[in-house]
């Protein structure tokens, strides 16, 4: 198996680190690639506002999702974890031992490249992996590679790829470090990482994370989430405020609540109940031991205590997967945004689209009732408050 091996200290990763590994992975035509965020640096001392290697190595684990590689993309903590530099010779080793007989290649920049003859123990290094070098700004062509590729070549026997990236984006960390200092936004930045840095207030950030603006909200909300998740989130948010509009609800509220309602989608079970007791969130038998339930529950607790929102969104927030009796306009429009946004593939969700312009609540209704048949064929429990949920509704719609 061919696998690259991209280590740095992504102090944070970037938009150029992003578009050097697909050029790579395409080129060298990967069967998967290792992240691997660097201890103590040999070549450079870490800054002054450097981020701790625990949340560098979050910010690489969100890139690694957010590269949309059809590969595995593994993030791994072995120079994190080794006392002293994190040469990369001893790094190399350790990976061989680890995949004896699989075809490693070492990524590095333009810089990287033409120094690789001065690093600790090169020829070892060239012995056991191949070396993929791209280009970090548009100028670096093959002539920029030429010669040291030759002297590579002729005194270890090195096997060398040079790569072209027609996708180059000339950025460094350390501009991206003292342009976040300055109060500017993530630019260069995936938004996921700055959301990141916004919430753990990275790099000098000082956000005010009960003060968001939207797209400042957004890139916290998805930083928590795995991407495949996001346009899910863009969806509801899309679909919630066309909504509001249409039926005369509060459009800001409404995209709050759609960009905060899977925050918590990706935490275990023991981080959810964990959640829900720190924010005296009381949960009833089912909700205790049903993931699909819990989310909503300590993603309106987060939403209250981490981000400032209003008891309308949480609510919102805090009934959109089961819904309940009398539910507010606000919760009607989550709970069917959430079931109804355009990536949706379900087969009865065109049914649902087409209900929500011209009968709000006829869309609930068939919401929960949808909900309630497909967990019943599933043979699994159905939570009481759907059940009243869709009571009341039937009722108040006879009344009518």
């Amino acid at each position: 198996m061919k696998i690259g091996v991209y280590g740095g200290t992504f102090d944070p990763p970037h938009l150029g680190h992003m578009s050097a590994a697909k050029a790579a992975a395409k080129a060298l035509h990967l069967e998967e690639l290792l992240i691997i965020p660097a201890g103590i640096p040999p070549h450079k001392a870490l800054s002054g506002c450097s981020a701790s290697g625990e949340d560098r190595l979050a910010m690489a684990e969100i890139m690694a999702d957010r590269l949309g590689l059809h590969i595995p993309v593994k993030v791994l903590d072995i120079e994190l974890r080794r006392a002293g530099k994190s040469y990369t010779s001893d790094t190399v080793r350790e990976l061989k031992a680890r995949y004896p007989d699989d075809d490693l290649w070492l990524f590095m920049g333009t810089d990287m490249f033409l120094s690789f003859h001065t690093w600790h123990e090169p020829e070892a290094i060239a012995s056991l992996v191949g070396l993929c070098a791209f280009g970090r700004s548009e100028g670096d062509g093959e002539a920029v590679f030429a010669a040291q590729k030759e002297r590579l070549e002729q005194s270890w026997n090195a096997r060398i790829v040079t790569v072209e990236n027609p996708n180059v984006v000339e950025v460094s960390s350390t501009q991206i470090r003292e342009s976040l200092q300055q109060g500017e936004s993530g630019a260069y930045l995936d938004e996921s990482v700055w959301g990141y840095i916004l919430t753990h207030h990275l790099y000098g950030t000082h956000a005010d994370l009960k003060s968001l603006s939207f797209p400042e909200l957004r890139a916290a909300s998805y930083s928590m989430v795995k991407a495949k998740r996001i346009p899910h989130i863009r969806g509801t948010e899309e679909t919630a405020a066309k909504m509001a509009l249409r039926w005369g609800a509060d459009e800001i509220l409404a995209r709050k609540a759609a960009i905060l309602h899977d925050c918590t989608k990706y935490f275990g079970l023991s981080e959810q109940l964990s959640t829900c007791e720190k924010y005296d969130i009381l949960l009833d038998d089912m909700e205790k031991t049903t993931l699909p339930l819990l989310h909503a529950k300590s993603g309106a607790g987060i939403a209250r205590a981490v981000f400032g929102m209003p008891d309308e969104v949480c609510e919102a927030i805090f009934w959109h997967t089961t819904g309940k009796a009398d539910m507010t306009l606000l919760e009607k429009i989550l709970y069917i945004a959430d079931y109804a946004e355009p990536s949706r593939k379900y087969p009865w969700a065109a049914e649902l689209r087409e209900l929500i312009d011209c009968d709000l609540d006829a869309a609930v209704l068939r919401g929960l009732e949808i909900t309630i048949e497909h967990t019943t064929s599933q043979h699994q429990p159905i939570h009481y408050r759907t059940l009243e949920a869709r009571d009341w509704l039937l009722a108040h719609r006879k009344e009518a």
